[in-house]
């Protein structure tokens, strides 16, 4: 795949900062002590011993690919890739099946999708990077038009299927799926709706407590207003044409 080389992997991690390496090792240290402690004696929050396998693999991986993407680097898709599918099998275990189905029939599709678009756009001196671009005062307000009004539906319709915390449930999805578009678009403001989302999200995750995904989606709000500040320094400096 193009742009998701060896080489470009490496030079995205040769651009972690040292409080990126902190987070990684404090989330690889929490997924495997609940992994191990998981199948010796039996989880705390109730996930079955398979499961925490399941949780260390996309512990790693999510970190990984919210720490590339937050730098626009491309190779951020093959991380994102693993973590959508083994986290859609938390999703379904735990029937939180709005979050499930949005992983499962968007972010996948959606992952090659946006990689395509970010090769096409890529920078012509970071190679391994792509191009940022930003939303104009009309273009957002048409963004949170549609994440009210599709988040009132999606609630109505998980409602009746029996979703839980279906309002939570329902403001992820609405707000999960306009931040892909405009994350596969390249647009900036992407992590303005990943901060709402995670601080959403990690609201779940204290009420439906589980260490490993609460310290994961704590790590994407962090690295989600360092995307925000990446990508605003990247329009500025090297896209002023807003290709």
């Amino acid at each position: 795949m193009d742009g998701i080389g060896i080489r470009n992997i490496g030079r995205s991690f040769k651009e972690l900062k040292w409080y990126e390496w902190l987070m990684c090792a404090v989330m690889i240290f929490i997924a495997a002590r609940a992994m191990v402690v998981g199948f010796t004696q039996g989880a705390a929050d109730g996930n079955p011993p398979w499961l925490t396998v399941i949780n260390f693999i996309s512990a790693v991986c999510g970190v990984l690919c919210i720490f590339f993407c937050a730098k626009a680097s491309i190779s951020n898709f093959v991380f994102a890739t693993v973590n959508t599918l083994v986290y859609a099998v938390y999703l379904i275990y735990w029937h939180i099946w709005g979050t499930a189905a949005l992983e499962i029939l968007f972010y996948i599709p959606m992952n090659f999708i946006s990689w395509h678009f970010w090769v096409k756009h890529r920078d012509e001196v970071l190679v391994h990077k792509t191009k940022a671009k930003k939303l104009t005062p009309m273009q957002n307000l048409v963004c949170t038009a549609v994440v009210m009004g599709s988040a009132v539906l999606y609630h109505w319709i998980l409602v009746r299927i029996g979703g839980e915390v279906a309002w939570f449930d329902a403001f992820t999805l609405s707000i999960g799926i306009v931040a892909t578009v405009l994350e596969l678009l390249r647009y900036r403001e992407q992590y303005i709706w990943w901060i709402i989302t995670d601080i959403v999200t990690v609201g779940m995750y204290i009420a439906h407590f589980d260490a490993v995904y609460l310290t994961k989606r704590s790590i994407y709000l962090v690295m989600a207003i360092i995307g925000l500040v990446n990508w605003t320094r990247l329009n500025k400096d090297r896209n002023q044409d807003n290709e």
